[in-house]
C-alpha cells in the first residue's frame, strides 16, 4: 500500500466509513491496527444515544459546543477541550444551537465501527 493512502483530512466528507448514529448524528470512521478514528457531526440541538463500550474513548471538540453527558454527569465543552471516556462508563454528547464536530479516538477499534452502518454498535 502507498503511503498516501494513510493520510486524510479531517474536511473531507468523501474520506473515511460512513455511519449514522442517530437522527442528526453521523461519523466517519478511520480504523487502524490498534485505534481507530471518528470524525463526529451533530447537528444543532441535536443528541446521541447514551450509550457505552468496552474500550477506551478519548474525544477532542474540534468546532462549536455541546454539553458532555459521562457517567452521570453534564459538562459543557468548547472548542479545543479534550477528554477521557473509560470503558464501561455510559456516556453521549448534545450540540449547542451551532451544532458540533468532535474527533473521537478508540483504542482498541471498535469492531462494530469497521464497517458501515447505523447505530452506536
Amino acid at each position: 500500500m502507498s503511503q498516501a493512502e494513510e493520510f486524510h483530512n479531517l474536511d473531507d466528507e468523501t474520506q473515511g466509513l460512513a455511519r449514522e448514529l442517530a437522527p442528526g448524528v453521523t461519523t466517519r470512521i478511520f480504523p487502524g491496527e490498534h485505534a481507530m478514528l471518528s470524525i463526529v457531526t451533530i447537528a444543532p440541538d441535536a443528541m446521541g444515544t447514551l450509550h457505552d463500550h468496552p474500550e477506551e474513548q478519548w474525544g477532542v471538540l474540534l468546532d462549536g459546543s455541546a454539553i458532555r453527558i459521562q457517567g452521570g454527569e453534564e459538562i459543557a465543552v468548547k472548542k479545543g477541550d479534550f477528554w477521557r471516556t473509560p470503558g464501561g462508563v455510559p456516556h453521549t454528547m448534545k450540540a449547542g444551537p451551532e451544532g458540533c464536530r468532535v474527533l473521537d479516538i478508540f483504542a482498541p477499534p471498535r469492531e462494530a465501527y469497521r464497517k458501515q452502518g447505523k447505530g452506536f454498535g
